[in-house]
C-alpha cells in the first residue's frame, strides 16, 4: 500500500509539473537543472550557454529593452531591430505629417540614407547581471517598515552607481526579487541614436483596433522595424550623421519553416510587472475599487478623444499614440476584474492564506501577519479611490492640467528661498509648453477637464474633497448635478489661462510673479485638489505602502520557509526574463475550439471598407486575392499565417519579444494576451493563457511583397524548411 501511495504521490507530481511548466518568468541567470530540463523535454535543443553567457555571444545579447516599456530584437548584423507597431507607434506618429503619413500609408527604407531619426528613443543591451542579496540584506539587518525602506533605497543606489559608467552610457539597475528577498544588479549599455526603417499601414500593423484588443482570434500586422547606430568604434553616443550600423554580438536567425500544434516556443523579453504574490486583501481592493475606477476615468478620455478624432485625419495624428495607450489598458482593467471574479481568485488566494496560517501557527514572526494586513487594508481603503482620482488617470488626465502641475518647480522657485533656479526653471516651463500645444487638442481637454470634475464631486467622499472649491463653482457657474455647469467652468479655465495665450504668457516669461501663476486657473485647478491630497491625505498612502511592502516581504519569506525545495520564478520587474511553452490550439467555452493560427482568409473576412477598424490597403487586396506569397506561403494550407498563439506567461513589456523556436530561430512577435487570461498579472491559468503572436512569415510578406523593400529581407538570416529528398 505505502509503494502504491508513493508511486501515486510521483505520477502525481508529474502531472502538476507538466501541467504547470508554461507558468514562469525565468531569471536566464538562473534556470537551475530542473527548469531547464523541463525545457528539454518540451523540445529545446539550446544548451545553457546559447541561452545565457557573460564571455561568449548568447541569446540575451540580441535582446533589449526597446524605448520605455517595450522589448526589441535583434535581427541582422548591420543593427536591425524588429519591435511591434505599438512600440514604435509614437516614433512613427511623431515623424509622420499630413503630406508624409507614414502611420496611414507605411513606411520603408529603400536605403540607409533614408531612415529616419527617432528622436528620444533608445535601446538597452543587457551586459550582465550578478546577485547582490547579500551586501543588502547585511546592510539592513535589524531594520524593518520605513527604516528599512529608507536604508534599503540608499543601499541600491549605491550600488547601482558602482556599475556604471557615464562614459559608456553604462548603468546598474538593481532590482528587488520575490518582494525584497533577493537582489539581482543588472548591467545594462544604452545606445541613443535609433532610427525607424520600416512600418506596415496602421490599417495592418493595427487591423482590428480596440475591437480586437486582446482576443482571439486575431489578424493584426504588429511589427515595426528599427535601427541602431553607434559611433564608428562600437560606443553609443547621441544621433550624429557620422555614425553607422552597430555591429551586435549577436543577432537571431529568422525562420520560414512554419509551425505545427505542440511546437516549442520560447520567448525572452523584459515582461514590467506581475504581482503573482498578491493576498486576497489586493485581489478585493482591485475588483472593488481600483480596477473599475480605472475603467470609468479611462472610458471618458477615450470617448472625448475618438470624438474629435473621427472628425479630421490631422487630430486623428495628432492624439493617435496617447488614445491608443488609453485604450490598451481602459480594455485589460475591464477584463482582469471579470477574469478575477469568473475564476475565483480571491478564494483561492483566501485557501493559500489558510494554509499558511496553519504552518505559521506558534512561529512568532509570521502568525499575526494577515491581522496586520486587514487592518492596513481596512486603514488605506476609505481614501484610495480618491487616490486613483489624483492620479494621471483623474484629474492629472487633462493635458491643460497636467501642464499646469508641472509648473509647481517655477511657484517653488519664486516662493521658496533656495526654491532652485528660476532661469532653468522657467527655460523647462518653456519647452514644456512647447511639447504641450504641439499635443493639445482644446475641444477633447476641455470636454475631459468638465467631466472629471463632476466625477470627482459624485465619487470622492465629501469630506476629503478640496474645501470651498464645489461651493464657488456653483456659485460662479450653476448647479453641481448639471453637465453644463462644468462645461461653463471648463470653458472659463481654458478661456482664461496663459497657457493658451502666448502673450500672456510671454509676459509672464519676462516678468514672473507667483501671484500671477498662482491666480491662472488652470493652476488653481491643479493647485486646489493636488494641495488637499498632499497636506491631508498622502500620509496615509505612504503609510500603507510602506506597511504593504513590508507585510508582502515577510509573507514571501515565510512561503519560501514552507515550501524550500518548490521551484520558484520572482515576480516581473522589467528585468530579462525567459519564458517557454508550445503553439497550442485551445477550447475557450463549451463547444468553442480556436485553432492555433489565423491566416489571411480571416484577415478578408474581417475586411471592411472605409471602417475605422478593419478597412485594409488596396494593394493588399489584391495581393491576397492572387494569394501571391511567395516563399511566405504555408503549403500545408496554401495560405499565408497571420498570428498564431502559444502557452508563454508573458506580461506588458513583453511587446515586441521574439518568439523563438527549438533552435532559437526567429518564428513571430509576441504582442498581445487573450481576453480568457487577463486575469495572468495575478494569477496564470494554465489551461486558457495564450499569447498571441504575428507570425514572421506575415512580416516578411508585409515588408517584401507588400512594401517593396527586399533590401531589408536581404539583410536577414533566413532558415528554410529542408527539402524533401
Amino acid at each position: 500500500m505505502n509503494v502504491k501511495r508513493v508511486l501515486l504521490t510521483i505520477v502525481l507530481s508529474t502531472i502538476l509539473l507538466r501541467s504547470m511548466a508554461d507558468e514562469g518568468m525565468w531569471l536566464p541567470l538562473l534556470l537551475g537543472e530542473q527548469v531547464y530540463n523541463d525545457m528539454v523535454k518540451k523540445g529545446l535543443k539550446l544548451t545553457k550557454e546559447q541561452l545565457y553567457s557573460i564571455n561568449k555571444a548568447s541569446l540575451k545579447d540580441a535582446i533589449i529593452i526597446f524605448g520605455r516599456g517595450c522589448t526589441g530584437e535583434i535581427v541582422s548584423g548591420d543593427g536591425l531591430i524588429f519591435t511591434n507597431h505599438h512600440c514604435g507607434y509614437d516614433a512613427i506618429a511623431s515623424n509622420s505629417s499630413i503630406e508624409h503619413n507614414y502611420l496611414h500609408d507605411g513606411f520603408y527604407a529603400k536605403s540607409r540614407q533614408e531612415e529616419i531619426p527617432a528622436k528620444g528613443l533608445t535601446a538597452d543591451f543587457l551586459l550582465k547581471i550578478e546577485d547582490v542579496t547579500k551586501e543588502v540584506n547585511d546592510s539592513l539587518k535589524g531594520l524593518t517598515g520605513d527604516d528599512r525602506a529608507t536604508r534599503q533605497q540608499s543601499v541600491l543606489v549605491s550600488i547601482a552607481n558602482r556599475y556604471a559608467d557615464t562614459g559608456k552610457s553604462i548603468r546598474g539597475l538593481v532590482s528587488p526579487l520575490f518582494k525584497g528577498n533577493q537582489f539581482l544588479v543588472f548591467v545594462y549599455q544604452r545606445y541613443s541614436d535609433i532610427r525607424l526603417v520600416g512600418a506596415p499601414p496602421e490599417s495592418v500593423g493595427k487591423f482590428g483596433g480596440d475591437t480586437d484588443n486582446w482576443e482571439w482570434p486575431r489578424h493584426t500586422g504588429d511589427f515595426s522595424i528599427f535601427r541602431v547606430y553607434a559611433k564608428k568604434d562600437g560606443q553609443p553616443g547621441e544621433y550624429s550623421t557620422d555614425d553607422v550600423p552597430l555591429k551586435p554580438k549577436y543577432f537571431l536567425p529568422v525562420s520560414l519553416k512554419g509551425l505545427k500544434d505542440g511546437d516549442y516556443a520560447m520567448i525572452y523579453g523584459y515582461p514590467g510587472s506581475t504581482n503573482r504574490y498578491e493576498t486576497s486583501y489586493g485581489v478585493k481592493q482591485k475588483i472593488d475599487i481600483d480596477n473599475p475606477t480605472l475603467v470609468k476615468l479611462r472610458d471618458i478620455r477615450l470617448k472625448y478623444m475618438f470624438e474629435e478624432m473621427k472628425k479630421d485625419p490631422a487630430i486623428k495624428l495628432q492624439l493617435a499614440s496617447n488614445y491608443a495607450n488609453i485604450a490598451n489598458y481602459w480594455k485589460f482593467y475591464d477584463g482582469e476584474t471579470k477574469q478575477l471574479i469568473k475564476y475565483h481568485i480571491y478564494d483561492q488566494k483566501k485557501a493559500q492564506e489558510a494554509a499558511f496560517l496553519q504552518w505559521a501557527d506558534n512561529k512568532p514572526e509570521y502568525e499575526g501577519i494577515f491581522k496586520d494586513w486587514a487592518k492596513a487594508y481596512d486603514d488605506w481603503r476609505p481614501y484610495s479611490r480618491h487616490r486613483v482620482y489624483i492620479s494621471s488617470e483623474g484629474i492629472l488626465a487633462s493635458p491643460l492640467i497636467n501642464l499646469a502641475g508641472s509648473l509647481q518647480a517655477v511657484e517653488y522657485a519664486l516662493v521658496r528661498p533656495g526654491g532652485g533656479d528660476l532661469k532653468k526653471t522657467l527655460q523647462a516651463a518653456d519647452e514644456a509648453r512647447k511639447a504641450f500645444l504641439k499635443d493639445e487638442n482644446k475641444p477633447s481637454d476641455q470636454h475631459i477637464l468638465a467631466s472629471i470634475t463632476r466625477m470627482y464631486y459624485n465619487d470622492i467622499d465629501k469630506n476629503q474633497q478640496p474645501i470651498g472649491f464645489y461651493n464657488e463653482l456653483q456659485s460662479s457657474y450653476g448647479p453641481l448635478n448639471e453637465d453644463a455647469t462644468y462645461q461653463k467652468y471648463a470653458a472659463a479655465v481654458f478661456s482664461g489661462t496663459m497657457l493658451l495665450d502666448d502673450a500672456r504668457w510671454n509676459a509672464f516669461m519676462t516678468r514672473p510673479e507667483a501671484e500671477v501663476l498662482q491666480a491662472d486657473p488652470a493652476y488653481k485647478h491643479f493647485s486646489a485638489f493636488i494641495h488637499n491630497w498632499q497636506t491631508k491625505y498622502a500620509s496615509f498612502y505612504k503609510q500603507f505602502q510602506s506597511r504593504n511592502n513590508e507585510l508582502g516581504r515577510l509573507y514571501l519569506k515565510g512561503i519560501m520557509e514552507k515550501d524550500p525545495k518548490k521551484v520558484r520564478y520572482p515576480d516581473a520587474t522589467f528585468t530579462m526574463r525567459v519564458t517557454y511553452g508550445n503553439v497550442k490550439s485551445y477550447t475557450p467555452r463549451d463547444a468553442v475550439h480556436y485553432d492555433y493560427v489565423t491566416t489571411m482568409t480571416g484577415v478578408l473576412e474581417k475586411y471592411v471598407p472605409g471602417d475605422y477598424e478593419f478597412d485594409l490597403p488596396v494593394h493588399l487586396l489584391d495581393l491576397a486575392k492572387k494569394k501571391d506569397f511567395g516563399q511566405y506561403i504555408d503549403k500545408q494550407r496554401n495560405d499565408l499565417v497571420v498570428a498564431f498563439i502559444t502557452t508563454n506567461d508573458i506580461t506588458g513589456g513583453n511587446s515586441g519579444s521574439p518568439v523563438l523556436n527549438a533552435n532559437g530561430e526567429l518564428i513571430g512577435l509576441a504582442f498581445d494576451g487573450n481576453y480568457e487570461a487577463l486575469s495572468h498579472k495575478i494569477a496564470f491559468d494554465a489551461t486558457y493563457n495564450r499569447t498571441i503572436c504575428v507570425d514572421i512569415r506575415y512580416v516578411l510578406w508585409c515588408i517584401d511583397k507588400l512594401g517593396g523593400a527586399s533590401n531589408i529581407i536581404n539583410e536577414l538570416k533566413l532558415v528554410r524548411p529542408a527539402v524533401a529528398k
